[in-house]
C-alpha cells in the first residue's frame, strides 16, 4: 500500500528534463511564446460565451465580482504552479508536481483529472467556435443546416432569419418577455455539431506538425483577439448605461446560486473556465529554452493581463444591456449591437458599426488559439504518464521528424471531436471547471509537502507566505467546486471511478517507479 504514495525524486525528474535527442521534446519556446500561450488559452469561451450566461443566470451585474473571485483563485493557484514549474521544468504540469510531492496514486488521479481540463476544455471551446462561425457565415447568407450545428437531440429554435439557438429556460423567458411564443417559431432537432468536429481535426493536424509552428500561429491570433477585446472596452465604455448596473447584486430568488451573494459564488465557479489556461503553460516546460526563469513569467504574466481585460470587458457588457439579455451563445455580440444602436448619428457610429464583424472574427480566432493550447497540453500529460509506465508505451512515442507526441495528439483530437460533436456546451464547461479546480487543490497542497519534505530544493521562483497562500488557494478552489451544480459532482465521481479502475488494471502493474523500488533503486 505504501508504494501507492511513493514519490518520484527531484533528481530523477531533472534528469528526464535534461534529456535530448530525437526521442525528446524540442526546446524552442521563449518567454514571449509562453505568455502568448497563456493568453491564448485563457481568453476564449469564458469571455466570449460563458460570461454572459453566468450574468443572466446567476450573478447579474455582480458578474464583475465573480470575475474577481475567480481571478483570485487563479492567482493563488498560479503562484503555486509558478514555483513547481521553475523547480520541476518537465512536461506533465500538475501530474508531475503531484508525483514529486504526493505520490504515484494521487499523481494518477491528477493526470486523469486533467483530461477533463484539457480534452473536454478543448471540446467546450470547439462548441463555442462553432456557434460563432455559424453566426458569422449566416451574416453573409451562408447557412449551415441547423441540425448539423448542435449535439444530438438538442432543441434548436430560429430566433432570427438564419440564426438558430438551443432552447433553454433563459431563452424561453427572454422570448416570452418580448411577446413571442417560443412554440410559434421554427424548431429543429440537432444531429451532430459538424463545425466543432472540423476545427478539432484542423487543430490536431497543426499540432502534429510542430510546437514552434503552433506557438507562432497562436501568437498571431492572440494579437488579434486582444485587439478586439480592447476595442470592445474602449468603444463600449462610451455608451454604458449606469442604470443597467442597478441593482448591482440582484436579490436572491430563494435558492442557492439564484442571484445574491450565492449567485456571485456560483457565477465564479462557472466562469472559472474563463481563467483556465495559465496552467497549460506548464505543460510546455520541457519545450521552453530557459524554463526555470521563463515558466513563472509565462504563467503569472498571462494571468495578470487577462484578469485586467476580463474585469473591464465584463463591466462594459453588463453596462451596455440589461444582464437578462446576455444569456445567449454570443453575449458580446449582443452588447455591441446595443452600443451600435446608441451610437447612431454620432462620431462613434462608423467604428461601432464594424465592431460586430470584428467581435465575431476575433472570437473565432480567439477560440481557435484556445484549442491550440488546450490540445497541446493534453498529449504532453499522456507523454509524461506513459514515460512513468502508467500508460502504454505508444503514448510516449515522438515523431522522428516533427518531434511531437503525434500518436497521443491524434487520439486527443479524436476524443475532442467526438465530445464537441455530441455534448452540450453547459455540461462540458461545468465538467472542465470542476476538474481544473480539483487539480488546483492538489497542486496547492503539494507546495506545502514540497517545502516540508524537500527543503533543499531551490526554485528560482518561490510561492510567498507558505503555507498561507497554498491553504487559501486550496480553500477558495474547494469553495468554488462546492458552488457547482450537483450533477457536475456526480459526473466527476463517475469519471474518477473509471480512472481508478484503469490505474489498478494497468498503471499500478506497469509503473516504472515500482520497478525501480523493487530493484532497490530510487
Amino acid at each position: 500500500m505504501s508504494q501507492l504514495f511513493a514519490t518520484k525524486s527531484m533528481e530523477q525528474l531533472r534528469a528526464e528534463a535534461a534529456e535530448t535527442g530525437e526521442h525528446s521534446l524540442k526546446r524552442v519556446l521563449g518567454p514571449v511564446n509562453l505568455i502568448t500561450l497563456g493568453i491564448g488559452a485563457i481568453i476564449g469561451t469564458g469571455i466570449f460565451v460563458l460570461t454572459g450566461q453566468a450574468a443572466a443566470q446567476y450573478a447579474g451585474p455582480a458578474i464583475v465580482l465573480s470575475m474577481l473571485l475567480a481571478g483570485l483563485a487563479s492567482a493563488l493557484a498560479g503562484l503555486c504552479y509558478a514555483e513547481f514549474a521553475s523547480s520541476v521544468p518537465i512536461a506533465g504540469s500538475a501530474y508531475t508536481y503531484g508525483y514529486a510531492t504526493l505520490g504515484e496514486f494521487l499523481a494518477w488521479i491528477i493526470g486523469w483529472d486533467l483530461i477533463l481540463e484539457y480534452a473536454l476544455g478543448a471540446a467546450t471551446v470547439a462548441v463555442g467556435w462553432s456557434g460563432y462561425v455559424v453566426s458569422f457565415l449566416a451574416d453573409f447568407g451562408l447557412l449551415i443546416p441547423p441540425a448539423y450545428t448542435a449535439p444530438f437531440g438538442a432543441d434548436l429554435v430560429e430566433v432570427a432569419p438564419g440564426h438558430w439557438q438551443i432552447m433553454a429556460a433563459n431563452l424561453a423567458a427572454q422570448l416570452t418577455s418580448q411577446g413571442i411564443d417560443p412554440a410559434s417559431l421554427p424548431h429543429v432537432t440537432g444531429i451532430i455539431n459538424l463545425p466543432a468536429m472540423l476545427i478539432a481535426a484542423l487543430v490536431t493536424m497543426l499540432l502534429v506538425v510542430g510546437i514552434k509552428e503552433s506557438a507562432n500561429v497562436n501568437s498571431v491570433i492572440v494579437v488579434i483577439k486582444v485587439a478586439v477585446v480592447l476595442a470592445v472596452i474602449v468603444a463600449g465604455a462610451a455608451f454604458v448605461n449606469r442604470e443597467n448596473w442597478v441593482p448591482f447584486i440582484p436579490q436572491n430568488r430563494g435558492s442557492f446560486g439564484d442571484f445574491g451573494w450565492s449567485g456571485i459564488a456560483r457565477g465564479a465557479g462557472v466562469i472559472f473556465f474563463a481563467y483556465i489556461g495559465f496552467d497549460a503553460v506548464s505543460t510546455a516546460a520541457q519545450e521552453a529554452k530557459n524554463p526555470q526563469r521563463d515558466m513563472p513569467i509565462g504563467i503569472l504574466g498571462s494571468l495578470v493581463i487577462c484578469t485586467i481585460l476580463y474585469v473591464a470587458v465584463s463591466l462594459v457588457m453588463v453596462g451596455l444591456v440589461p444582464y437578462t439579455q446576455l444569456g445567449v451563445a454570443a453575449p458580446m455580440a449582443v452588447a455591441i449591437d446595443a452600443a451600435r444602436a446608441q451610437a447612431a448619428g454620432t462620431a462613434w457610429a462608423g467604428i461601432i458599426g464594424i465592431l460586430p464583424f470584428l467581435v465575431k472574427l476575433g472570437a473565432i480566432a480567439g477560440l481557435s488559439s484556445v484549442m491550440v493550447v488546450m490540445m497541446l497540453g493534453q498529449p504532453r500529460i499522456f507523454y509524461s504518464m506513459a514515460h512513468d509506465g502508467l500508460l502504454p508505451p505508444w503514448a510516449k512515442k515522438i515523431h522522428p521528424r516533427f518531434r511531437t507526441p503525434h500518436i497521443t495528439t491524434i487520439v486527443t483530437g479524436c476524443a475532442v471531436a467526438l465530445a464537441a460533436g455530441f455534448t452540450p456546451i453547459t455540461i462540458l464547461g461545468e465538467l472542465v471547471s470542476v476538474g481544473t479546480l480539483l487539480a488546483f487543490v492538489i497542486v496547492s497542497l503539494g507546495i506545502i509537502f514540497l517545502r516540508k519534505n524537500r527543503p533543499d530544493v531551490k526554485a528560482p521562483f518561490r510561492t510567498p507566505w507558505v503555507p498561507v497562500v497554498p491553504i487559501l488557494s486550496a480553500l477558495v478552489s474547494l469553495a468554488l467546486m462546492a458552488s457547482l451544480p450537483l450533477p457536475t459532482w456526480e459526473r466527476l465521481i463517475i469519471w474518477m471511478a473509471i480512472g481508478i479502475a484503469i490505474y489498478f488494471g494497468y498503471g499500478y502493474r506497469h509503473s516504472e517507479l515500482r520497478k525501480r523500488l523493487a530493484a532497490g533503486k530510487r
